[in-house]
């Protein structure tokens, strides 16, 4: 397929496209982009008539992407990331750097989060952030559509693609439950004893429980929760109820501990994940973006720093 010469392709056609593709829904995709749905529909039939190839298969609804829609959505993600990184730094040249910065965390990483946003914000007061919870499958597809600007997701511990990746710290575990409850006397408790008692954790379709399955496997335990959850907020007001205790990284634990909760570090085996910051794999990254992965970078060498001064 080979581009036309002449007639340049339009950034808000390519916008438009990539939500097309993002949502498989004519009516969704324009009320994303904040258009009629006939303005999209003829946006997209231009961009075919200026590329000359069929990209999008239809019917009485949308059908999916011709091969050759497969292959532009790849170069449209490409181009309009281009697009809003020169704006960007035009208008960082002109008022320093501003803006609005996307992230989305995985639930239980979502306390870490003011450790990024705070000094950041304290640099760089003309930034604004919106945070989004988001399961770590989820946070890779909104990067590669260009919803999020950034994700702090776990690392290593299931694919995740083709990703700038910036260790942040160990996500370690304890057993969350209430005063008089089965264990709430102990000083440590191991993951075969966690598994024997009713507990509540995230639902399977959350990274973090399959993480937490694959420990209870390796120590020879089987974890048959009594209640599941996508909701952290949701497991927090049960384990209050003194009917259910949890699992819970220790740095979320730190967040909602209380006289009523208890915190328990779980032991053999002694298990951690490492979360960390992922981007895409794009030079040059907009100055919003660069200056927060070099902020990140610097805690994560600090942490090492950390780390190695405490083993």
């Amino acid at each position: 397929m080979a581009l036309p010469q002449c007639e340049p392709l339009m950034i808000d056609k390519l916008e438009m496209f990539i939500a097309l593709a993002r949502e498989r829904h004519f009516g969704r995709a324009a009320e994303d982009c904040g258009v009629t749905q006939p303005t999209l529909s003829a946006a997209i039939k231009q961009l075919e008539e200026q590329l000359g190839a069929l990209l999008v298969l239809r019917g009485s609804r949308y059908q999916g992407l011709t091969p050759e829609g497969e292959r532009v959505l790849e170069w449209a993600r490409r181009l309009v990331s281009d697009a809003r990184t020169m704006q960007q730094e035009l208008k960082t040249v002109r008022d320093g750097l501003s803006g609005h910065l996307r992230i989305a965390s995985i639930p239980t990483a979502l306390s870490y989060v003011p450790e990024l946003t705070t000094p950041f914000v304290d640099q760089n007061p003309g930034v604004t952030f919106s945070v989004l919870s988001r399961s770590s499958i989820e946070i890779l597809s909104l990067l590669e559509n260009l919803e999020i600007d950034v994700g702090v997701t776990y690392l290593g511990n299931e694919p995740v693609g083709k990703v700038i990746q910036v260790p942040l710290y160990r996500e370690t575990y304890c057993l969350v439950t209430t005063e008089g409850a089965p264990l709430a006397d102990r000083k440590r408790v191991t993951w075969r004893e966690v598994s024997r008692i009713p507990l509540c954790l995230l639902t399977k379709g959350m990274q973090n429980r399959r993480i937490l399955d694959g420990i209870l496997a390796e120590a020879g335990a089987d974890a048959a929760p009594t209640l599941e959850s996508d909701s952290i907020v949701s497991l927090i007001a049960h384990m209050r109820t003194g009917r259910w205790a949890s699992i819970v990284p220790q740095s979320l634990a730190e967040t909602f501990a209380s006289d009523t909760l208890r915190t328990i570090p779980i032991t053999e085996p002694d298990a951690g994940t490492m979360v960390g910051l992922v981007a895409t794999r794009r030079e040059p990254h907009a100055p919003l973006i660069a200056a927060f992965l070099r902020m990140a970078r610097g805690i994560s060498e600090a942490r090492k720093v950390e780390f190695e001064t405490h083993l």
